[in-house]
Parts: C-alpha cells; sequence; structure tokens
C-alpha cells in the first residue's frame, strides 16, 4: 500500500507540473512553446524606417512585417526597445525571442546566432548636410565621419579609414543622434544603410545622400542558436507573408515603391 501511494502522489506531482507549463496559443503542431503566447522581439527602436517610437508605441516597416509574421504564427508580437551594442548579447540570453532590427546577415554575426532567410536587401552610403562639397567616396579624405556604433556602416568606414580616407570616425550609440552631430557641424558625414540615410534625409529635410556604397547586404531575422524549431517556423511564416502579398503592402507603405523582384 505504501508503494501504490508513492507512486499515486509521484503522478499526482507530475501532473501538476504539466499543467504549469505555459503553452504559447496556436503555435501549431510543432508544440514549440512561447512565453505566454508572444513572440518577443528584441529591436534597437531608433532606426527609422524599420524601427523607432511614436510616443510609447513602435512603428516602422521591421515593426509590421513582424506582426504579420506573429499573426501567421497565432501568437501576439512583443517589441522589446534595446540598445544596438546590447542585442545580440540580449538574444543569447535569452531576454527575448527573436532579434528584428534592420541586421545585416554577416559571418561574425552568424557565428553566434542564426539568421533567417533574407528579407530585404540594402547597401551602405553617405549622407551629409545640403551644400556639402562631399559627393562621392573619394570626398572622405581626411573628413570626420560619423557612424553608428557596431553597425556594417562603421565596419565600412573602417575600411575606408585602414586606406588612409578618412580623419577621424565618430561612432554613436544611434544613428539619429549621429544625424543630429552631422546637422550640427561636429562631423561632415554620415556612412550608414542606404534605406535609412535615404528615410532620415528625406524627412528631417537638413540632409542629403550624396552617394551609395555597393555591399549588397540583406537584413535577416535573429534567433538563437538552440533554437531551431523558431527558426524554422519564421522562416515558413515569412514565406507565407510574401506569398499573400502582405509583405508588398508593407514594403510599399514605408518606402514608396513596389519591392524590387
Amino acid at each position: 500500500m505504501r508503494g501504490n501511494r508513492f507512486v499515486r502522489a509521484a503522478l499526482g506531482l507530475l501532473l501538476v507540473a504539466l499543467l504549469a507549463v505555459p503553452f504559447a496559443a496556436g503555435c501549431g503542431e510543432s508544440g514549440m512553446l512561447l512565453k505566454e503566447g508572444k513572440l518577443q522581439m528584441g529591436s534597437d527602436t531608433s532606426y527609422p524606417p524599420f524601427e523607432s517610437m511614436e510616443g510609447d508605441k513602435p512603428i516602422g516597416f521591421d515593426v509590421e512585417l513582424a506582426t504579420a509574421i506573429a499573426e501567421k504564427m497565432d501568437v501576439e508580437l512583443e517589441v522589446i526597445s534595446t540598445a544596438w551594442d546590447g542585442i545580440i548579447p540580449g538574444l543569447k540570453t535569452e531576454k527575448y525571442d527573436i532579434i528584428m532590427s534592420a541586421m545585416t546577415i554577416t559571418p561574425e554575426r552568424e557565428k553566434e546566432i542564426n539568421f533567417s532567410d533574407p528579407y530585404i536587401d540594402s547597401d551602405q552610403s553617405i549622407a551629409v548636410v545640403k551644400g556639402s562639397p562631399i559627393r562621392t567616396e573619394a570626398d572622405l579624405k581626411d573628413k570626420v565621419v560619423g557612424v553608428q556604433i557596431d553597425t556594417t556602416g562603421q565596419f565600412k568606414a573602417e575600411e575606408i579609414e585602414k586606406a588612409g580616407g578618412l580623419k577621424e570616425i565618430q561612432k554613436f550609440d544611434t544613428i539619429l543622434v549621429a544625424f543630429e552631430a552631422l546637422e550640427q557641424g561636429k562631423v561632415d558625414a554620415i556612412i550608414n544603410d542606404f534605406p535609412v540615410n535615404s528615410y532620415i534625409s528625406t524627412t528631417r529635410g537638413k540632409t542629403e545622400v550624396v552617394a551609395k556604397i555597393k555591399t549588397d547586404e540583406q537584413y535577416g531575422i535573429g534567433v538563437r542558436k538552440d533554437n531551431e524549431e523558431l527558426l524554422d517556423e519564421i522562416n515558413s511564416a515569412l514565406a507565407e507573408v510574401k506569398e499573400d502579398g502582405t509583405y508588398s503592402d508593407i514594403y510599399t507603405k514605408w518606402f514608396g515603391v513596389e519591392p524590387p523582384q
């Protein structure tokens, strides 16, 4: 009898433990678990038009695309604002499920995290104040260039600097602060992703993009190395969003043109 009571007690404890596990609502047949049925996205929300804040509401291309992906997965998107220089460590320590923050897929980053299928193409570019004599990459010789820290814009500026083409690189925590420095004459130019430089220059009106630097970059959604199942779910949902026209609608809304084929 004591043995039977022990078995019943053990089964009871197991049942309680199983019921206490927070299952995500409708994550498909895979049984993948997400905290409270949410897809938590780490994002540097100071990088328009991909992600920025409107009051306390995150907006932008990445935000809307991630929302559409979450809907296909039957979960709710939650955006967690994160400083860019800590965004990959935050993913690796499980502060959120994914990174979606206009992040270029690079071999160095692929050593730390996995990436989804690419969802947008980009190049680097040079932005200057209107009326600046700087028009080309060659014109950056002996100039002070602003970049956002740990971005592919910084990496490109460092390549130019090593070739003896820059006076100094100034690194900023956000691209918006870099643009403030440009407008105030603290830097001569900014090297940064073309879509972002173009959008900020158009909306602020004080700067312009004078040159595109071809780098053939592609953005991807970052996922932890130990979560292949989530990566598969993300890729499947992204493909659906592209196939049903949602991606095209979001792209046209934020960039004013149809996405390239």
